[in-house]
């Protein structure tokens, strides 16, 4: 039952029906708005709002929440620090690195993301779960920060660890068949008119989609170098017994490298000129003496 159905309250009968404008996280923020404020003040201020003002005071109270979360978040940094520097006389350096918003669009790389995250927390030192979770939520945006937000308000346990917070993450946002599409995507590739910087780049970001059943070395160095362009540094690559894709991206972006820098030489190159002084020129007779 809704704590607003209160019998005892006879100024107040709010049901979720009542409310059908609003949306099941902002029906779960009413309700702990009524469980902190009191449900005689929360049913006044429903009564007195307009649909749009509910909605913007329901997103308010949402946003404090999650400023606390933040606030609790940096709280627990602050402790685990402190904490670190009375155990150990000389703290081990972190690195503070930034990484970039997950939205929960299709346009973004939830593989890549995942690891940018684990790259920032080792680079941190963050070892407890719960701030680590903490610090995954704070870089999301959009559509993804709803998400998780509507998650911890209905359940403040539903991300018990890093991991199970990737899983639900994935279960909700990866595009349907993700890794049956990069498979075959990866397969087909063609460097056509990229650099070879560019079309290793997309190779390395289609390998790291498959991840259930990923190829093995020798596969991808032949899905590689049959996509190379025709050329001197294809021709070059097969006359080489390769064990990894990055041994044979490595040899083929020093082979591409040294092709421009050979190409940049010839044609920068201009031969000397010849200046006529108008005098007569030596013959072989004069030089001899």
């Amino acid at each position: 039952m809704n704590i607003l159905d209160d019998e005892d309250d006879q100024s107040f009968h709010a049901t979720r029906d009542g409310y059908s404008h609003l949306s099941d996280v902002e029906w779960d923020a009413v309700e702990r708005m009524g469980s902190t404020m009191g449900i005689h003040a929360v049913s006044v201020m429903l009564e007195a709002l307009n649909r749009d003002a509910q909605h913007a005071t329901i997103a308010k109270f949402i946003q404090n929440e999650l400023d606390a979360e933040r606030d609790k978040f940096e709280l627990l940094r602050q402790q685990q620090a402190a904490a670190g520097g009375s155990m150990h006389s000389r703290r081990p350096e972190t690195l503070k690195i930034d990484i970039s918003k997950y939205r929960g669009v299709e346009e973004n790389s939830l593989l890549r993301w995942f690891v940018e995250l684990d790259d920032a927390i080792r680079a941190r030192r963050i070892d407890d779960g719960e701030m680590q979770v903490a610090f995954a939520q704070v870089n999301l945006v959009g559509r993804a920060k709803t998400w998780a937000l509507g998650l911890k308000l209905h359940d403040p346990y539903a991300f018990g660890s890093l991991e199970v917070f990737k899983s639900r993450l994935r279960q909700t946002f990866e595009p349907p068949r993700a890794e049956f599409r990069a498979r075959t995507e990866l397969l087909k590739l063609k460097q056509v008119k990229r650099d070879v910087h560019a079309y290793a780049q997309h190779i390395r970001h289609l390998t790291s989609c498959v991840s259930s059943n990923p190829f093995d070395e020798h596969t991808l160095v032949s899905v590689f170098m049959q996509g190379l362009a025709d050329g001197p540094v294809k021709t070059h690559l097969f006359q080489l017994e390769l064990d990894s894709l990055e041994q044979a991206i490595s040899i083929a972006e020093q082979e591409d490298f040294s092709l421009r820098q050979a190409r940049a030489s010839s044609t920068s190159y201009r031969p000397p000129r010849r200046y006529d002084s108008g005098g007569p020129e030596p013959n072989g007779t004069l030089l001899r003496r």
